[in-house]
């Protein structure tokens, strides 16, 4: 018998999906995973220590959905300046639940990047201020335009202040996001500039060291942690967490592999201090933002529950317009 899987390419993904459907489909699954009706081991990991990369593989079920999946994830930070490669690259394999037949081999760095930027969106809106007017951006890569694109739905933004270690990237960065936003857009020399006033914070990078202090917070602040995704990862202040409610993604996942994994290991805060999942607020079993003077944190590191979930709807938009390419294993 015939096995025709459709193979989706990352070209087809950015024709087929928006930053409104990713941000539908997250909110979506992190309900499902609050009720309980998911299975979504942690992601592993394989260290290519020599190459200084991984890969990281993580596998869900959405019974809502009928559909299930794995996503095998790189991250090679010395792709891009010694093998003009992407530092970050994935493939989704969509299965079907009922058969375990293949689906679709869907391209997946473009679903990375949207469904990052689509939950900090979410975590945003539950745990940001209202009236949150300035959005601080440390890092100015690829996550940081999808930060930006999914904020931007959630939040009035007044002003977008940008920092990135590597300055040219700042400047192509605010010189391709103005066409396509009102907002002002300010170039910030230092962190501490980029995030001292700031009412919601996004960090996006791959630090391993603090980069944002804790005299620079103040009362009131979101963080959306989002760049430490793996053991050793951390951007913020530890002393940061003691004074925040923190809220993960994953219990589990967070504990070894997000913001709070280094500052657990160092004993600075227990796994008591964090408050709860972002899925608990969603389906309203625990409160968000609780005053204005609170301040927040989301860490972020990645649920595979987000990319099989926006990997079905790009497949069933796929099969309807037409685009892809069939292939018979």
């Amino acid at each position: 018998m015939e096995n025709n899987v459709l193979v989706i390419s990352e070209d087809d993904v950015k024709q087929l999906l928006t930053m409104e459907d990713t941000i539908k489909t997250v909110e979506d699954v992190l309900r499902e995973k609050a009720l309980k009706r998911v299975q979504m081991p942690p992601k592993t990991y394989i260290y290519f220590q020599e190459y200084h990369g991984d890969f990281r593989s993580m596998p869900s079920y959405i019974p809502q959905l009928k559909i299930a999946g794995v996503k095998v994830v790189n991250y090679h930070p010395d792709n891009p300046r010694t093998y003009h490669k992407p530092a970050i690259m994935a493939t989704i394999l969509l299965l079907d639940p009922k058969t375990g037949t293949p689906l679709a081999i869907v391209g997946g760095a473009t679903i990375t990047a949207m469904r990052t930027g689509a939950i900090a969106g979410i975590a945003t809106k539950y745990l940001g201020r209202r009236d949150s007017e300035i959005l601080g951006l440390i890092g100015a890569g690829t996550q940081a335009r999808t930060q930006l694109l999914a904020i931007s739905k959630v939040l009035d933004c007044q002003e977008v202040r940008v920092y990135d270690k590597d300055y040219e990237r700042i400047q192509s960065f605010i010189e391709e996001v103005s066409k396509r936003y009102p907002f002002q857009f300010v170039s910030c020399d230092t962190a501490e500039a980029c995030v001292g006033s700031a009412d919601v914070i996004s960090t996006v990078t791959p630090a391993t060291t603090p980069i944002v202090k804790n005299d620079w917070i103040r009362l009131g602040t979101h963080i959306n942690a989002i760049g430490a995704d793996a053991p050793g990862k951390e951007e913020l202040d530890p002393h940061i967490l003691k004074r925040a409610k923190i809220v993960v993604d994953d219990l589990e996942q967070t504990t070894h592999g997000g913001e709070i994994n280094m500052p657990l290991k160092e004993g600075h805060i227990t796994v008591q201090d964090v408050y709860g999942e972002l899925g608990e607020i969603v389906v309203g079993q625990k409160v968000g933002r609780s005053s204005p003077t609170e301040i927040t944190i989301f860490d972020s590191t990645g649920l595979s529950l987000q990319d099989i979930a926006t990997a079905s709807i790009v497949f069933e938009r796929a099969k309807k317009q037409n685009v892809g390419d069939w292939i018979n294993l």
